[in-house]
């Protein structure tokens, strides 16, 4: 059954109420991941990384071939962790409606997961104002036309905000330089649709030779 989308996330904020919250985050930290980096929840892929897991402040890119390779799915440990200890997840603008009951399954606290709906040159601008904050643990959003310098000012508000950013993006963009802390790019093996996560860059190390398999979806 899907919800009507105004009820989707179980509480639809408007961007100036989240913003005026200005709360702190103080997220739950594995065990395994140093001060400035949040476990994947992944435990091969945190081995990977040479900070031990997602970049804390800072943006990480997803290059994708095609939407609905698994990135949500990747993502959705880290999110459900964020929200089960109170802080605040935000999607901006996403290209689908988003299912409230798979969220929920995935472990996710609808009462702390938000969607701001915005065109695309605001979704820029709400996504940039979101990790800026303060008030948010992660954000994600889906920039398509952000150049250099877009991805610039998403750094830098991520780092500012303290915030863990996740920017979804075709992977015709591995091949434009980016100031991204973090880039990894999905992969499908020839022939089916197992595939893998490469590194491309990654802030603290050179990126690993070795890449992380991923069976989801």
């Amino acid at each position: 059954m899907r919800f009507d989308p105004a009820r989707l996330m179980g509480n639809v904020v408007a961007l100036e109420s989240l913003l005026a919250a200005q709360t702190l985050w103080h997220a739950g930290r594995s065990a395994i991941a140093p001060a400035d980096s949040e476990s994947t929840g992944h435990a091969a892929l945190d081995r990977l990384l040479p900070q031990g897991g997602w970049p804390r402040g800072a943006l990480t890119e997803l290059l994708l071939p095609a939407d609905g390779v698994g990135e949500i799915e990747l993502l959705m440990p880290t999110l459900a962790r964020l929200t089960r200890a109170g802080n605040e997840v935000v999607l901006i603008a996403p290209p689908y409606l988003a299912y409230a009951p798979a969220w929920q399954a995935g472990g996710v606290e609808l009462a702390h997961l938000h969607l701001v709906e915005a065109a695309p040159r605001d979704a820029l601008w709400a996504f940039e104002q979101c990790l800026r904050s303060g008030a948010c643990a992660a954000v994600i959003g889906w920039p398509a036309t952000a150049d250099g310098r877009a991805l610039r000012r998403l750094q830098v508000a991520a780092d500012s905000g303290d915030c863990l950013g996740f920017a979804l993006r075709d992977r015709r963009h591995a091949l434009n330089a980016s100031p991204a802390a973090l880039r990894l790019e999905y992969m499908r093996e020839k022939g089916g649709m197992a595939g893998a996560w490469h590194v491309r860059k990654c802030r603290g190390g050179h990126p690993p030779a070795q890449a992380f398999a991923w069976t989801g979806s």
